[in-house]
C-alpha cells in the first residue's frame, strides 16, 4: 500500500523521507510544491487545506508510479478530518468583519471542505466517488467502514483517501493512501493497516 505523510516539519513517502530545506511550517507545502511538482499553477490560489491535499495526492500518485492511466470511474477520492475547512473559515471571516466591501467570494469556494477532493479529481481525471467526511475525532475503525462502502459501487477499483487535517497555514498533517477493493474486502483487517500507517514516521 503506497502512502504518504506530511507534517509541519517533514514529508515521508513509503516510508522514505524528502529532503527538504528548513523552513517555517507555513512555507512547507510551497517548497515541496516547488521542488517536486511545479506544475499546476493553480496550486497558488487554493487555501492551505487544498493544498496539503493536492500535495499530498502529488506525491502518492507519484510513488504509484501509474500517472499515465486513466482511471475514469474506477478511482474515488474521499478525504477525512475533524476541522473541516477551519482555516479558510477564519480567512473569510476576517473579510466579513473587515473593512472591504463584500465579503471575499474567492475565499468562499474554499469554505467547502470538498474542494480538496474535486481539485484532485480534476487534476487527474477521476469521476468515480467524490467526498470529505468530516469526524469528531480519528476514528481508524468508522474510516474504514466508509472505505469499505466506497467499494459497493462495482464501478470503483481503487481509492485515493485518507486524514488530511488543516487548522491553519502552520499547523498541519496529512496521512494519505491509496486502497485497492481487494483491501477493502475485511473491514477488521483495513482498519489495522490504517492504524499502523498512522504509527509509522
Amino acid at each position: 500500500m503506497h502512502w504518504v505523510r506530511i507534517k509541519t516539519d517533514s514529508v515521508t513517502v513509503d516510508g522514505r523521507r524528502l529532503a527538504i530545506e528548513a523552513c517555517e511550517p507555513s512555507q512547507l507545502l510551497n517548497m515541496v510544491y516547488k521542488s517536486h511538482i511545479d506544475s499546476y499553477p493553480k496550486f497558488y490560489k487554493m487555501d492551505p487545506l487544498c493544498r496539503l491535499g493536492f500535495v499530498a495526492s502529488e506525491l502518492l500518485l507519484d510513488a504509484e508510479g501509474c500517472r499515465n492511466r486513466v482511471w475514469g470511474e474506477q478511482r474515488g477520492v474521499v478525504l477525512f478530518n475533524t476541522s473541516s475547512s477551519l482555516a479558510d473559515d477564519r480567512n473569510y471571516q476576517k473579510t466579513i468583519d473587515g473593512a472591504e466591501p463584500f465579503p471575499s467570494p474567492s475565499l468562499f469556494v474554499y469554505t467547502l471542505p470538498n474542494v480538496v477532493t474535486g481539485e484532485i479529481c480534476i487534476r487527474n481525471h477521476y469521476y468515480g466517488e467524490s467526498n470529505f467526511m468530516v469526524l469528531p475525532q480519528p476514528d481508524m475503525g468508522r474510516m474504514a467502514q466508509i472505505i469499505s462502502a466506497t467499494f459497493s459501487d462495482p464501478s470503483t477499483l481503487s481509492l485515493l483517501t485518507g486524514w488530511v487535517e488543516c487548522s491553519s497555514e502552520d499547523v498541519f498533517e496529512a496521512l494519505v493512501f491509496i486502497v485497492e477493493r481487494n483491501e477493502a474486502e475485511d473491514v477488521g483487517h483495513l482498519t489495522h493497516t490504517i492504524t499502523e500507517l498512522t504509527k509509522r514516521k
